[in-house]
């Protein structure tokens, strides 16, 4: 959050890039890109400063992805993972980061919830304070890929401590699909209780 609040994009991106509290409005001839801010209940899903960069945005927590720059394009065919960091790591324990998409195959019917986008156990404090995600991958990293007239799609970051000696997997059957993960029982089968800390960005198909 801090870093979009003031970031100018790198030379070679025509323009600046601002920070502001109403819809975004973006005029790719202009080269201006707005970054609305969550509201609401999507707002407040974002607690205690986990970050994640993307590639010339910086930290896209609690924003709308601008469609200026083909950003949302680049998010869901062009990036690789982000980074993610949590400076308030403890640094003598282990943390599980979790992403998933709330909204498959759209908000309004979100019958394939949680569409699982990444898992990673292992994680150690220190690690996570420095913006290093080192750890054991249960799932490798999807792209951001909401389908065309979806609309909005949250993609959540959830990140939890893992407990001492917890041996965390996925079953065959999880590992079979990624789509209607039951996230509330594998967090009750280990244990994770409530995130220490989230966060969520928003986009939706880069052509709509």
């Amino acid at each position: 959050m801090k870093l979009l609040a003031a970031v100018v994009l790198v030379a070679g991106l025509a323009g600046v890039t601002a920070w502001g509290g109403e819809a975004f409005t973006g005029d790719e001839d202009m080269g201006t890109c707005v970054f609305e801010k969550l509201t609401g209940q999507d707002y407040k899903f974002c607690r205690r400063d986990l970050e994640v960069f993307y590639p010339e945005l910086g930290d896209v927590g609690c924003t709308y992805i601008p469609k200026c720059n083909q950003y949302r394009k680049r998010i869901s065919k062009e990036w690789h993972s982000p980074k993610i960091a949590y400076p308030q790591a403890d640094k003598n324990k282990k943390y599980v980061l979790i992403m998933v998409d709330p909204d498959a195959p759209n908000r309004a019917n979100p019958k394939y919830r949680f569409w699982r986008h990444w898992v990673v156990i292992d994680i150690k404090g220190t690690d996570l304070r420095a913006g290093k995600l080192r750890g054991h991958v249960l799932t490798d990293y999807g792209r951001p890929t909401p389908p065309s007239q979806s609309g909005y799609h949250r993609y959540q970051f959830r990140l939890y401590e893992q407990p001492a000696h917890e041996a965390i997997s996925l079953s065959p059957e999880e590992e079979a699909s990624l789509g209607s993960w039951p996230l509330e029982r594998f967090i009750e089968q280990f244990r994770l209780g409530s995130p220490v800390a989230s966060t969520q960005f928003l986009t939706q198909h880069h052509s709509d």
